[in-house]
Formats: structure tokens, C-alpha cells, sequence
């Protein structure tokens, strides 16, 4: 059984780094399908990208309820490990959470399942925080909306394969809807609930 003092460490340097990461997810948000580095050196727990331990520790605190997926909770050191660096409650329940951390994305559940928001608070929504293959190679995916100069071209190996089909759905749900940060290692990519698919091919 893991003690806290065996636990993986956070950030090396807290304040330098929440900002740097704070700073990569804005650029990443503000400029959908842009692939940002988080250059923070963080550690992280088995299974857990560095960049999403990143966001995790830059976004994550006692007021924003976090789920995570089965292979996130397959060992017991991840919520252990948020629990102590962030405080953030770990709950069973994936329509309150505010973010979702994922690390089998192929087994992703309906987006339904998550809280969309409402009309007067938007942003009382999930944010999809998945791991993906590959964030440089792969399918490329052809993406418009805020943000993006025209069109914004993705190349990543992405799970699951029908994503940008589900979130549709947001099209639909605006100004409510469900916000992905995609993460492989230390670079993410974001896509906002008002980003489109426009056509994606090998």
C-alpha cells in the first residue's frame, strides 16, 4: 500500500509552473487543434501523462469534483495522488464532475454522461481531459470555429475513433456543451464545444 510520502511529486516549482501550464492550456483553448507543450517538469502517477498531471495540478482544487475512467482507477495511487496535491473530491458520479480524467479513451462513455451545463452557467460543464496516442501523427482532422484562421489541421491518432462525431452533440447544446483537452506525453490540444469537424482522412 502506497503512503503519501511514496507518492509521486508534483510540480517542481508550484507557482512557476501552474502559470506556464496555465498559460499552455489558454493558448491551447484560445487556438483550437494548435498543438502546446506543457514544459513544467511535474511528476505523475503510473498511467498519468505528465501533461495531464500538469493540467491536474494547475486547474484541479477542493471545488471542482473530478471522475476518472477504470483505467484511471485501476490503481489506487491516482486518486490518492490528486487527492493530496490537489485536494480535488474523486467522485463516482461522472454528471457532477467537473473534469474527467481519462486514460482509456476508447472505452469513453456517452457524452451524456457527463454534465453538460446549463443555459445560466455554461460553464458548470465536464471538461474532457483524455489521453491519446499521438498528438503528430495519424488521421488528420480538419477542424473550423472561434480561434481558427480559417481551417486548423490535426494530425493524431485519436480514441475514440468517432469523437468528433459525438461531440456534435454540442452543436446542438450551445452555450452548454462539453470542452476536450487532448493530451500525449507533454503536448495537448484542445477542442472547445464550439469547434466543428469539417473532414478527416488518413
Amino acid at each position: 500500500m502506497t503512503t503519501v510520502a511514496e507518492l509521486p511529486a508534483g510540480f517542481a516549482d508550484k507557482v512557476l509552473s501552474a502559470q506556464s501550464t496555465f498559460r499552455s492550456v489558454m493558448d491551447a483553448m484560445a487556438r483550437p487543434g494548435s498543438v502546446q507543450r506543457v514544459t513544467a517538469a511535474v511528476g505523475a502517477p503510473a498511467g498519468t501523462m505528465r501533461g495531464a498531471a500538469a493540467i491536474a495540478l494547475t486547474l484541479f482544487d477542493h471545488d471542482t469534483p473530478i471522475w476518472l475512467d477504470a483505467a484511471m482507477s485501476a490503481t489506487p495511487d491516482v486518486a490518492k495522488w490528486l487527492k493530496f496535491h490537489t485536494s480535488a473530491p474523486v467522485v463516482a458520479d461522472s454528471s457532477i464532475a467537473s473534469f474527467a480524467l481519462v486514460g482509456d479513451a476508447k472505452n469513453l462513455p456517452a457524452l451524456d454522461r457527463f454534465a453538460f451545463g446549463s443555459n445560466e452557467y455554461p460553464d458548470r460543464s465536464t471538461t474532457l481531459i483524455l489521453q491519446a496516442e499521438s498528438l503528430t501523427q495519424g488521421p488528420t482532422f480538419e477542424m473550423r470555429g472561434p480561434g481558427i484562421d480559417g481551417t486548423a489541421l490535426l494530425q493524431a491518432m485519436l480514441q475514440p475513433r468517432d469523437l468528433f462525431q459525438r461531440l456534435t452533440i454540442n452543436e446542438a447544446l450551445f452555450p452548454r456543451g462539453i470542452d476536450v483537452v487532448l493530451v500525449h506525453d507533454d503536448l495537448i490540444v484542445a477542442i472547445p464545444r464550439t469547434t466543428r469537424l469539417v473532414a478527416s482522412g488518413a
